[in-house]
């Protein structure tokens, strides 16, 4: 079995979409999804399955979320190596001052690209950084200048649609949670 992380777009937030997190562990299980564990409300559930593509998965995954809630759902999954590669692939000193500036990985979904991404939203100088990793984008802001921040315009973009956001913080916890699981046997069904 492989462990894998599927990061589920736009739910839980604004009031919209809402899954309680017993019931989206529930279905996974119900897709026949092992050693299931969802992590936090946005919408992160690590789980184990044959090893199979991505893209095979995230197609399982959508359609179980949209028999069962009724939601359409945009679904993005990597194994706990890729999640392990994008967090290593930082660019030097990211995360390195939460008090300072605001970290966030844009997981880039369907054909768009991160080079694409900040074309469309481009960096604010003075406020905004952009380094555009592989399948991620590297997004950071001066919190005293959030307000000034080009970020926020990436939902008026076609680009939107093909991404999904996780603040530095949550996408370190998910790479522990998933090599914490790897070093048990709960990871490794």
């Amino acid at each position: 079995m492989t462990q894998y992380l599927a990061l589920l777009r736009g739910i839980n937030v604004g009031g919209n979409n809402i899954i309680k997190m017993a019931d989206l562990k529930s279905c996974f299980e119900a897709a026949g999804f092992d050693a299931v564990q969802t992590y936090i409300q946005s919408g992160n559930v690590v789980f184990c399955a044959p090893e199979a593509e991505p893209g095979q998965i995230a197609a399982r995954i959508e359609d179980g979320l949209a028999e069962t809630f009724g939601v359409s759902v945009a679904v993005l999954v990597c194994d706990h190596a890729r999640l392990k590669a994008i967090v290593e692939g930082a660019p030097a000193g990211f995360g390195d001052e939460p008090a300072t500036y605001r970290y966030n990985v844009i997981f880039m979904m369907g054909p768009a690209t991160a080079d694409e991404l900040l074309q469309s939203v481009k960096p604010k100088e003075g406020v905004d950084q952009g380094f555009a990793g592989d399948g991620v984008c590297y997004f950071w802001n001066l919190i005293a200048r959030a307000t000034q921040s080009r970020l926020s315009r990436i939902v008026g973009t076609p680009i939107y649609q093909y991404v999904t956001i996780r603040n530095w913080n949550t996408t370190t916890r998910l790479l522990a949670l998933m090599d914490s699981r790897a070093g048990s046997s709960k990871g490794m069904l």
